[in-house]
């Protein structure tokens, strides 16, 4: 940990002390913004009673979060290139400590609603730009690791998130559970303002009937996976599909035109971004289906509690604790798409052993192929992070963060409504997995693309360090 703080002749980026102030407020603005999306889902039960509301209402508290995050992700990257990444990130904390607060104090449905829709625009404001502050903050030497940070610190909130929950519904109403992300939101927010790289906003106009397409395309087509997830009727799924394509094609021939495009199209003419991009839906669309068929096999099929399936879910974040930061710093050593290639061929593997699981399996049976796609994903998410961030421009870092960012949250959308379809036809929970094993195996495919490429790029990275030393 102590050689992300030190500093080499040559070194970009913020100097090594400046360093801890500034990471410490991409944590905890992290760990606030994922936490929430893990926790409040034990408590929609109890809105549902207290507020007087059907249960089936009650899942839109945590649906209006998302849908309204996935919508603004590639939005708010881009207008960070206007207003600059530190005041974009510092005030999408202030929203969601305010937001946060009033959620906690809301006592009609409606209004909570709204609360957390901006908790979703808040969280699309510090989620979409989080990767390119990292790449902002530390040397170009340090990027994986980095993002290996990065990595632990999603994992960490994932893991905690149901604890932390559980822990403060049983002494406390669940209001409690929007008021605690508060204290964090207020230190973060003091720690980015004083601490995140200050820069100048790039001259020029912002493209607005590009942000229009982006958020009617997004949040669209996460509803239509929204919809197919919860086994709706086919034509209403298909419709809302049918308006996010639609708003997709205009978006594209607008991205085309626009002096100053939402989202440059040029970012995918470089194959390591573009495969690096196409690596990681694929393999969070095998982590999204994942989580949600195991859910169904183990409560449904094994006969666990909901308490019980929660502690075997935990050796998939813990593993990629312990082995996401020892992935990203060996990517600043070797060829980062190697080793995203041997992490998502143990991730295939690990899905396929659960695929096979036998439902009188015991617990350890489950832990231990759980751990083993923790392990390949681990293994794979850092370095491929590293391969997508530094594969774009620097002035495109924004734009690539913003692209990372919309690509996991609809990978992981489109991997629970392939769960939903395939028990919607009848499919038995262990038959969904094997579309995970071959989202992973897809993934594998795109990531052996750029290995080449990346080991280019390994070599004029060393080169160009050797001619900084001499």
């Amino acid at each position: 940990m102590r050689r992300l703080f030190t500093t080499r002749p040559g070194d970009d980026g913020l100097p090594g002390p400046e360093r801890r102030q500034a990471v410490l407020a991409l944590i905890l603005g992290t760990t606030m913004a994922v936490v929430d999306t893990t926790m409040v889902n034990l408590a929609l039960p109890s809105i549902a009673a207290d507020l007087g509301v059907a249960p089936a209402r009650a899942v839109w508290v945590t649906n209006l979060f998302q849908v309204v995050c996935a919508a603004f992700l590639l939005v708010f990257a881009a207008l960070s290139e206007l207003v600059s990444r530190r005041r974009l990130y510092v005030a999408g904390l202030a929203l969601f400590v305010v937001a946060a607060l009033g959620s906690a104090l809301s006592r009609e449905f409606e209004t909570l609603l709204a609360f957390r829709a901006l908790q979703g625009m808040a969280a699309a404001a510090t989620l979409s730009i989080g990767p390119s502050l990292y790449r902002a903050i530390f040397p170009s030497r340090l990027l994986g690791s980095a993002l290996g940070l990065s990595a632990l610190v999603v994992a960490t909130g994932y893991a905690a998130g149901p604890a932390i929950g559980g822990l403060v519904l049983s002494v406390a109403d669940w209001p409690w559970l929007f008021a605690l992300p508060v204290p964090l939101g207020l230190g973060a927010l003091v720690l980015a303002w004083r601490a995140l790289p200050r820069e100048v906003g790039r001259p020029g106009g912002f493209d607005i009937a590009g942000a229009l397409l982006s958020m009617a395309m997004l949040a669209s087509v996460f509803v239509a996976m929204d919809r197919a997830g919860h086994q709706a009727p086919l034509g209403q799924t298909l419709a809302w599909l049918a308006a996010g394509l639609v708003a997709g094609a205009l978006f594209v021939g607008r991205q085309r035109r626009a002096p100053h495009p939402l989202l440059p199209l040029s970012l995918f003419a470089e194959r390591r971004f573009s495969l690096a991009v196409s690596a990681s839906g694929l393999a969070f669309v095998g982590q999204g289906l994942a989580f949600v068929a195991l859910s169904f096999l183990y409560q449904q099929e094994m006969g666990f509690s909901p308490l019980e399936t929660a502690w075997l879910f935990t050796p998939w974040p813990l593993t990629i604790m312990v082995v996401g930061p020892l992935a990203g710093r060996l990517a600043d050593r070797v060829n980062p798409s190697l080793l995203s290639c041997a992490g998502l061929a143990v991730l295939m593997s690990g899905l396929a052993t659960l695929a096979w699981l036998d439902t009188e399996a015991g617990v350890a049976d489950c832990l231990w192929r759980t751990a083993l796609c923790g392990l390949g994903f681990g293994l794979f998410q850092p370095p491929n992070n590293r391969e997508l961030m530094a594969s774009a421009p620097a002035e495109r870092s924004a734009n690539a963060s913003g692209v990372m960012s919309t690509t996991r949250t609809v990978g992981q959308s489109l991997g629970v409504a392939l769960v939903g379809a395939g028990l919607a036809a009848g499919a038995p929970v262990q038959a969904t997995l094997w579309g995970g094993v071959v989202a992973a195996a897809l993934a594998l495919l795109a990531s052996l693309g750029r290995v080449s490429l990346a080991g280019e790029a390994l070599r004029a990275r060393r080169r160009a360090a050797a001619e900084r030393v001499q």
